[in-house]
C-alpha cells in the first residue's frame, strides 16, 4: 500500500475496531483519529509526519523521553533469555534485582515490593493488603479508606471507590463499599485551605482526623494521598501537612498510603514525592515512570511490619496478577533507573523547575489565567472567567473552551497538553524529565499563543 492508502486503512481500522480509553468515540465520525507513529526525545510524530512536543509525557509517564535504544535493548535481551515466568511462588532475577533496588531508593524501612502491571492495580492491591494485614493481626473491622475529593486513584472498582471524582464513579455504582472523601489542598479555592500558613496545614489535615472519628477509628484501615494531587490540577500540600497527617494516622493506628503513580521517579525532582515533602508512608504505590512507559509495570512498596504476618507458617497474601513483575518489564525498569542515575535526571528537574515555573507564571497577564500551581515537572494552570473574582466557567463554557477549542488547538499548534475539567477548568503540563530550556520555551510560547486566542474567544 502507498502511504496515503496505509493511512486511510489505519483510520478506518481505528474507527471500526479500536476502543480508545476515556474517548468520545462519536467525535471521530467526521474527523481523523490522531495516530502517533513514532517518538524521539521530547517529541512525537503522527501518521502525517507532523511533529508535536509531548508536554504530557504521554500520560505523566515517559520520564526519560521517547526512543531510548538502551531500554529497547534491555527488553530484547531479557525476552531472549526469559520472556515470561510468573512470580506466583517463584522468582526470577529481574524481579529480585528491581525489588532490591527500589528498597534501596525508598525512604525508611520501605523494603518489600509487591509487583503489579499498572497504577490502578497497585492502588487496589494496597487496599487489599491493608485489609488482610489488619485481619491477620486481629483487627478485622479495619476495612475502610479515606482519600480526598477530586483525587484520581484509578479505574478498577476498588481504586475507583477511592477516587474522588463523581463523574468517573457514577456510571459504575455501586462501587466497593468503605471509601469516603475529605477536603483537598486546593489553596486557590478551598475555604479550609485558603492560605499556605500553619493554620491551613492543620485545617486540611484535621479534615482527615474528623473523618476518622466519624467513621470510627477502629474501622479505618488506610488513608490514600498523592504527594501532589493530580485531579483538579496539581494541588500541592501546604507546609507541615504530611507531618500532621502522619501524626494523625499514627495516633489512630491507620496506615498512610502515598499514591505516587504520577509523583514518583523524578516527576517532582526526587525518587519519591514522600522524600520531597519529608514524610514516611506505610506504603507507596507506583507505576508510570518506573519504566518510563516502555513496558507496563506497577508496584506497592511496603514497610517491613506489613509483611511480618505473612512471613510465618501457612500465611500468604491472597492476591496476585499474571503479569505482575513481568521479567521483561522489570529489566526495562532497571535500565530506566540506570539512565536516571547516569544522566542525573533528578538534579536536572530540580535545576530547571524554577525556570519552568517562571515561564508559566508569566502567563498570568492573560485574562483567563487564574492560578498557576504544581511542583517539579508537574504543573497546572487554572482557567477562569474573571481573574479578580475567580469566577468559574459554566459547564457549557468549559465544554466549549476545553474540548471545543483548547484540546484541538493545542494539537494543531504542535503541543500535547491536557485540557481538563475534573474539577475546575485547567491546562496541565508534565513534560519529559529530559526537557531542556528550549522545550520549556516552546511550551510557554505555545501556551501564550493558544491561551490568548482562547481568552479572546471566551471574553471577547
Amino acid at each position: 500500500m502507498s502511504t496515503a492508502a496505509e493511512n486511510a486503512h489505519l483510520q478506518d481500522a481505528a474507527k471500526r475496531h479500536l476502543w480508545m480509553h476515556f474517548a468520545r468515540l462519536g467525535s471521530y465520525a467526521d474527523r481523523e483519529v490522531p495516530i502517533i507513529t513514532r517518538g524521539e526525545g521530547c517529541y512525537v510524530w503522527d501518521q502525517h509526519d507532523r511533529r508535536y512536543l509531548d508536554g504530557l509525557s504521554g500520560l505523566f509517564t515517559v520520564q526519560i523521553g521517547h526512543g531510548r535504544a538502551e531500554l529497547a535493548a534491555a527488553a530484547a535481551k531479557q525476552a531472549e533469555q526469559l520472556g515470561y515466568f510468573p512470580i506466583w511462588s517463584y522468582a526470577h532475577p529481574p524481579a529480585i534485582e528491581l525489588a532490591e533496588r527500589l528498597a534501596d531508593l525508598a525512604p525508611g524501612d520501605l523494603n518489600r515490593v509487591f509487583f503489579t502491571t499498572g497504577g490502578s492495580e497497585a492502588v487496589e492491591s494496597a487496599w487489599k493488603l491493608a485489609r488482610q494485614y489488619f485481619r491477620s493481626i486481629g483487627q478485622e473491622s479495619r476495612t475502610k479508606v479515606i482519600s480526598r475529593k477530586v483525587a484520581y486513584h484509578g479505574t478498577t472498582l476498588g481504586a475507583l471507590a477511592i477516587t474522588g471524582i463523581p463523574a468517573l464513579r457514577t456510571p459504575f455504582e455501586p462501587l466497593a463499599p468503605g471509601a469516603s472523601h475529605v477536603a483537598n489542598t486546593n489553596h486557590y479555592r478551598s475555604e479550609t485551605c485558603g492560605d499556605e500558613g500553619p493554620d491551613c496545614s492543620l485545617a486540611c489535615a484535621d479534615a482527615i482526623e474528623e473523618q476518622i472519628h466519624f467513621e470510627g477509628p477502629e474501622t479505618v484501615a488506610a488513608v490514600f494521598l498523592e504527594p501532589v494531587q493530580n485531579g483538579g490540577g496539581c494541588f500541592v500540600p501546604p507546609p507541615g501537612y504530611f507531618q500532621r497527617v502522619r501524626e494523625i494516622c499514627d495516633r489512630h493506628g491507620v496506615l498512610l498510603v502515598s499514591d505516587e503513580v504520577i509523583c514518583a521517579f523524578g516527576r517532582l525532582g526526587y525518587w519519591f514525592g514522600a522524600q520531597r515533602y519529608d514524610y514516611l508512608p506505610d506504603m507507596i504505590t507506583m507505576a508510570k515512570g518506573l519504566t518510563s512507559g516502555y513496558s507496563p509495570l506497577g508496584a506497592v512498596l511496603t514497610r517491613d511490619f506489613l509483611a511480618e504476618p505473612f512471613l510465618r507458617g501457612k500465611a500468604s497474601f491472597a492476591h496476585g496478577l499474571t503479569f505482575g513483575g513481568h521479567p521483561v518489564s522489570c529489566a526495562v525498569a532497571l535500565a530506566n533507573l540506570d539512565v536516571f542515575e547516569r544522566e542525573d535526571i533528578l538534579e536536572h528537574v530540580r535545576e530547571l523547575e524554577p525556570g519552568f515555573r517562571d515561564r508559566l507564571e508569566s502567563l498570568r497577564d492573560i485574562p483567563i489565567v487564574g492560578d498557576v500551581r504544581g511542583a517539579g515537572f508537574f504543573q497546572a494552570i487554572e482557567l477562569v472567567a474573571d481573574q479578580e473574582e475567580k469566577t468559574r466557567f459554566t459547564a457549557e463554557q468549559r465544554e466549549d473552551l476545553l474540548r471545543g477549542f483548547l484540546g484541538p488547538r493545542f494539537f494543531e499548534a504542535g503541543l500535547i497538553a491536557r485540557a481538563d475539567d475534573r474539577g475546575d477548568a485547567i491546562v496541565q503540563l508534565s513534560p519529559p524529565l529530559v526537557s531542556g530550556p528550549e522545550e520549556l520555551d516552546v511550551i510557554a510560547s505555545t501556551l501564550r499563543t493558544v491561551l490568548t486566542e482562547a481568552s479572546e474567544r471566551m471574553l471577547g
